[in-house]
């Protein structure tokens, strides 16, 4: 599950890049139609000038935000600009999975809970097993290990609860260490991006033994585009990861009020 929204978010990312170069090339194309047009309907009017007044809106509507991210991203330099978008997709494609898995392991704990107590007073524990195995959650399947334990001793179901219940602690948890390493990378490259490109800079200066404007502009504008791009990265994954810790906290607390409630059930069931 998690290989599949990692290819799904890849491909998003190439269409975006394709659909980027057409965007660039589709003024190009109308600008030729156009003026061949012009030039057989209407001689003595310069083909130029028409092509300038009717495309140029177009143009600059086109570089507004596509061409120009694109043209950023090629200047900030192809080998640590890659570097960060794979950071990005990868890091997305993490977030978009364990979203996804929080969502889907979410259940109405108060109707789950009405369910097993109506269970256990007229099937008794199979039912109550039963209810539990066909409900999909953490929850249900905490109450099941208590209730396959019941004949044990209430000790041994809460054991079995606490245990089991750290157990599926950790499967919420699952891969929020690997994204907030894709959250502290990202701008740790374009930082590295920063002082390669100052050093070109310096570069640039000693070999033509002056320091002039034009020869320090390409350098600095290089470090400074990594340094955006990393950041622009680190913020998006960040909101992302305090979304999931949020839910999983919320998903923990009621787990724990829920197993609370679980166990009054069965020691009034006990007796």
């Amino acid at each position: 599950m998690k290989k599949l929204f990692v290819l799904l978010t890849v491909a998003g990312m190439l269409t975006f890049g394709l659909n980027t170069a057409v965007l660039a090339d589709e003024p190009v194309q109308e600008a030729e139609t156009e003026e061949v047009a012009d030039v057989d309907q209407e001689p003595e009017v310069d083909p130029a000038d028409v092509m300038d007044q009717e495309l140029a809106p177009e143009v600059d509507e086109d570089q507004t935000f596509h061409y120009v991210l694109k043209e950023q991203f090629m200047e900030g330099g192809p080998m640590f600009m890659s570097i960060i978008l794979l950071c990005l997709i990868i890091g997305l494609g993490l977030c978009v999975e364990r979203i996804i898995y929080l969502n889907l392991a979410h259940t109405n704990t108060t109707k789950l809970l009405n369910k097993v107590e109506d269970a256990l007073k007229t099937g008794g524990v199979d039912a109550a097993k039963e209810v539990c195995r066909n409900t999909r959650g953490p929850v249900a399947s905490i109450y099941y290990q208590g209730l396959d334990r019941y004949n044990e001793g209430m000790e041994v179901v809460e054991k079995s609860i606490v245990s089991y219940g750290s157990v599926l602690m950790g499967r919420l948890e699952m891969n929020l260490t690997w994204i907030s390493l894709f959250i502290a990378i990202a701008p740790m490259l374009g930082f590295m991006g920063t002082v390669i490109g100052m050093i070109g800079a310096f570069d640039a200066i000693a070999r033509a033994g002056d320091i002039s404007p034009t020869i320090v502009a390409d350098g600095i504008k290089v470090a400074l585009l990594t340094t955006v791009f990393g950041l622009i990265v680190a913020v998006i994954l960040q909101i992302f990861y305090n979304y999931i810790v949020s839910k999983v906290d919320s998903m923990v607390n009621t787990m724990e009020d829920a197993t609370i409630s679980f166990m009054d059930i069965l020691i009034k069931y006990k007796k």
